[in-house]
């Protein structure tokens, strides 16, 4: 019997990173969540103990900190996409890398009407994230959003569906529909206005989910979908996860009370997960962008 080693790669996880721009009185935060994982040669360090190539994840940490303070953060894309060319460019047997960021928003505070210039509120409304991609001089970048929690209290059915013994959901022409997005959409390259492109793909979300009238979880998600890729040609696809929130209607007629769609119950599980991905015909190959990015 053969024993092989097969593929591996290693890296730093969670690398918490806040970095502070200060112009004056007005102040700029990034707030993110930094992972690095590097392919390449390392098989003598997994055989024969041997790390002579093996970059050490504090190095890489470090390196994180040290970019912000060399280059600023700006955008993540960016972040990420200088992250990872270096680890590729500085070590030959370093074939490979992805960068994983998330962002979490924060908001300027309001004081005596106008914005405080060095003063914020942690912002709702779903964190931000890029997954970046580095296989030789190929590079490949999603970027999303998580935990982006919406509701319409109105504008959605559900009926029409198969029943059978086991079927105890009644059909419903006016039902509180409410999710959790997370989406991920391929950038078919890397020369884009990353915050101006995430900016309005998040609008599109919300304001899809918004105004289709839905006849069931799944309409939503593709019609948000197709409404971000007609408005964007820079993206390739988009995945997206939506666990369905039920909310259930009260039954208060043991107490002699009417219940019309006023009072409900919101179940936290077990919920409906609806997933799915929506492409253009004519994009591009997507290589390793997927590879081993958590979640849908």
């Amino acid at each position: 019997m053969a024993i092989t080693f097969g593929d591996n790669q290693y890296g730093k996880a969670e690398v918490r990173l806040v970095h502070v721009t200060r112009d004056g009185d007005r102040h700029q935060v990034k707030d993110l969540n930094v992972s690095s994982t590097l392919r390449g040669d390392f098989a003598d360090a997994h055989l024969l103990g041997d790390n002579s190539k093996v970059v050490a994840t504090d190095t890489q940490k470090n390196t994180v900190y040290a970019f912000a303070q060399q280059y600023g953060v700006a955008e993540i894309e960016t972040f990420a996409l200088r992250l990872g060319r270096h680890f590729t460019d500085s070590f030959e047997w370093v074939t490979g890398a992805k960068i994983s960021v998330q962002e979490y928003g924060w908001d300027r505070i309001m004081a005596d009407g106008a914005e405080h210039g060095h003063a914020f509120t942690r912002a709702g409304g779903g964190t931000r994230t890029t997954d970046v991609t580095i296989d030789g001089e190929q590079a490949w970048v999603i970027s999303g959003l998580t935990d982006l929690v919406v509701l319409k209290s109105t504008g959605s059915e559900f009926w029409g569906f198969p029943r059978d013994r086991y079927t105890s959901l009644q059909e419903t022409r006016d039902r509180v529909l409410a999710t959790a997005v997370t989406a991920r959409w391929r950038y078919a390259g890397t020369d884009v206005d990353w915050g101006k492109s995430y900016a309005d793909v998040r609008r599109i979300l919300i304001e899809s989910f918004a105004t289709k009238h839905s006849l069931a979880l799944q309409q939503t998600l593709y019609f948000m979908g197709e409404q971000v890729l007609e408005a964007h040609p820079e993206v390739a696809e988009i995945r997206m996860s939506m666990p369905n929130k039920h909310h259930f209607l009260v039954d208060l007629s043991p107490f002699g009370l009417p219940n019309d769609n006023e009072v409900y119950y919101a179940a936290d599980r077990p919920y409906g997960l609806i997933e799915g991905t929506v492409t253009r015909d004519d994009a591009p190959d997507p290589g390793r962008a997927w590879q081993a990015i958590p979640g849908f």
